[in-house]
């Protein structure tokens, strides 16, 4: 399993970086998690997006979806796609109200909100909590995570090797079940465990590290820090909770999965 780091600035694109977007293949299957701002400029450095297999979306703030309209562009209006894509839609995993939304995102006018329909392109399914689905050679699993909208994590296995991605999300019960024994944590780290920070919403370098510790991870990959957070202090404070091995992701960093200890190709600075 291969995941390709496309975004990973917290609540908004940085300076350095889009906002919240990655890629997972295996056996020639692509699955992209997440398309905040500029993560579709990203996936066209590293692949045609028309050979996506499936697209997830945790939760609906715009940090994690405010391209996919552009994919919607691009999906309707290309002159020569490399296949009919009202004949082969795009499999689109997301929260129940995902269609609904995406489509007043895209609309111009309220009058094309009442004409528009994005299921002619993409095949909608909504996520439930502990539900479970396959794309390829992935198992995708589904789970509610504490943030103010419906959000979720995923565990994504292949084979026996495991991904877990927390989403955005606060401190809560499930996020143990999520990350168990995954080899590789994809965690949010928003902020540092200083300060008031409101509760059910991110966690901290402190969190992430402990919930890498608590769920016997084999390694922990720091995300969604936002811009205006001193990266290097939740990557210290994630330290201090966990022993494995941890560190910071980049735009255009690579990892195999299966292989937790070993980067393949480095990224830029966020």
């Amino acid at each position: 399993m291969l995941l390709t780091i496309l975004g990973c600035s917290g609540s908004l694109p940085g300076p350095h970086g889009p906002a919240s977007g990655y890629l997972v293949e295996a056996d020639g299957c692509r699955l992209a998690i997440e398309l905040g701002g500029g993560v579709l400029a990203a996936l066209q450095a590293h692949h045609d997006p028309f050979s996506l297999d499936a697209l997830l979306f945790s939760h609906l703030h715009p940090d994690h979806c405010a391209d996919f309209t552009t994919l919607a562009v691009t999906r309707r209006y290309h002159t020569h796609p490399p296949h009919d894509t009202r004949a082969r839609k795009l499999p689109v995993h997301a929260p129940v109200e995902a269609p609904e939304r995406f489509a007043r995102a895209y609309a111009e006018t309220a009058e094309e909100l009442l004409t528009t329909d994005l299921s002619d392109v993409f095949e909608f399914h909504a996520l439930a909590d502990r539900g479970m689905t396959r794309v390829g050679p992935f198992e995708i699993t589904a789970v509610r995570v504490e943030h103010p909208t419906e959000s979720y994590g995923f565990r994504i296995a292949a084979g026996r090797t495991t991904l877990a991605y927390t989403g955005d999300t606060g401190p809560c019960d499930q996020l143990r079940f999520l990350a168990h024994d995954a080899d590789v944590l994809l965690s949010e780290a928003t902020w540092t465990h200083t300060g008031d920070r409101p509760p059910g919403r991110h966690l901290s370098g402190v969190q992430a590290g402990s919930l890498a510790a608590a769920a016997g991870v084999g390694r922990l990959l720091l995300t969604h820090v936002a811009p205006w957070t001193d990266r290097e202090a939740v990557l210290a404070e994630a330290r201090s909770r966990f022993e494995g091995p941890a560190e910071l992701v980049s735009p255009g960093a690579k990892y195999v999965v299966d292989e937790p200890v070993a980067r393949v190709i480095g990224g830029h600075g966020n």
